[in-house]
């Protein structure tokens, strides 16, 4: 989501907001996990928040930890161990956690944060330029930007299939399941112009709903009137602190996870990793929940990796690295301009293409462009330039699935 599309400026991060570690609160207790304890044993940080220890915990920036040492991001190579049966986590992943376990977190995510959020200066001169949406110029291509809705592949439990629906959301059958990532089928979002392609895939064509993850809760990716379409006891899965909003709505089957953890529903594991972005959905609750992305392993250990909404940095490596060998990456390469203002939350396209490599995927689907006019780039520019940053890098052209709204790939 674009810093300037919520309901309110985003404003920086008040001192008193900065939380103590999960695991130093007793109130919070149930935050630290197998997950966490590895991260120090395996790299010195605070547990849970990927600080090294002499850190404070307040600061809003993490700086790279012993892991992040061993290679630089982008520098062309994956990060990720060779892929192949020999291929092995590091550190090893966490036990899965119950489903629907009710937890305790901390008031605030703030020490989370990669980068601090814009300061007093940083919203005037926002205010000055008013950079929030292309020129007449840059919206001339809207009738060209690709959009080519068909029927669902057929699959079975050992398929892998993704279909983009527009913006954040797909369809991706994994291991017998059909689960939906930050769903929005609505034609508006709160502060924003009408989408500008349709919804790619019918909502009375959708086959039966497994599960469902969602990455954070800026509008554009946490959709209450989509949402409420779906039975109440549907599956969720949704970054720590954010399962109260769904109890609200009477979900029964809502699943918190905290960075590193897991939960397992039929075989199929859903991985919670970092993001560089933030959330905020109102004027009171600023990184009140966590953000992230998912990995989901198929039970023949088969990997999508659902990047949600994230500016480029140092986690993309150490995701490669706990889970080597993925086979689609879903990657967001629009709302980036003016980059002053949008680099710490949100990739460019040459940015997503060094994060497919640093996290060592065989395959890379853009996603976060041509839906929503949510910031000043040309609509159809992020898609040539991440056509010529795959080209430049050297990569397979097979390799970068640019599928249009609506369009379905198939992992063979």
């Amino acid at each position: 989501m674009t810093q300037q599309s919520e309901t309110t400026t985003p404003q920086p991060a008040a001192p008193e907001a900065a939380s103590t570690p999960a695991a130093a609160t007793p109130a919070a207790a149930t935050v630290t996990t197998a997950a966490t304890a590895v991260d120090t044993a395996a790299t010195g940080t605070t547990p849970g928040t990927g600080l090294v220890p002499d850190t404070p915990s307040g600061s809003p920036l993490a700086p790279l930890d012993a892991l992040d040492t061993l290679d630089a991001p982008g520098t062309g190579a994956p990060a990720a161990p060779a892929a192949g049966p020999l291929a092995q986590p590091f550190p090893p992943l966490a036990e899965p956690r119950p489903l629907g376990e009710r937890r305790v977190w901390p008031r605030t995510f703030h020490d989370r944060l990669t980068a601090p959020l814009p300061g007093l200066k940083a919203i005037a001169r926002f205010a000055r330029e008013g950079s929030v949406r292309p020129g007449k110029d840059g919206l001339a291509d809207i009738p060209r930007l690709p959009y080519a809705p068909a029927p669902l592949p057929r699959v079975d439990a050992r398929t892998v299939a993704v279909t983009w629906a527009g913006h954040a959301s797909w369809v991706v059958r994994v291991g017998g399941l059909t689960v939906l990532t930050d769903p929005v089928w609505s034609r508006r979002i709160l502060g924003t112009p009408a989408r500008i392609t349709p919804v790619g895939v019918p909502w009375e064509s959708l086959p039966p709903i497994d599960a469902v993850v969602i990455s954070h809760n800026h509008y554009d990716h946490l959709d209450a009137p989509t949402l409420r379409r779906l039975p109440r006891d549907t599956p969720v899965f949704v970054p720590a602190g954010l399962g109260g909003w769904f109890h609200r709505r009477r979900f029964t089957r809502v699943t918190e996870l905290d960075w590193w953890e897991a939960a397992e529903l039929s075989g199929v594991r859903f991985d919670f990793v970092p993001a560089h972005h933030w959330s905020k959905r109102s004027l009171t609750d600023t990184c009140r929940s966590l953000w992230g992305g998912w990995v989901l392993t198929a039970p023949d250990g088969r990997r999508v990796y659902f990047a949600g909404d994230t500016g480029y940095g140092h986690w993309f490596s150490r995701i490669g690295r706990r889970y080597p060998g993925i086979d689609l990456a879903l990657l967001p390469i629009g709302a980036y301009d003016p980059r002053w203002w949008l680099s710490d939350v949100h990739c460019d396209p040459e940015e997503a293409v060094r994060a497919a490599q640093d996290l060592g995927a065989r395959r890379m689907a853009p996603m976060h462009w041509g839906t929503f006019v949510l910031s000043a780039e040309p609509v159809l520019e992020p898609l040539t330039r991440v056509r010529t940053a795959w080209e430049q890098a050297g990569l397979a052209r097979e390799d970068l699935w640019d599928l249009p709204v609506g369009a379905s790939r198939v992992l063979e």
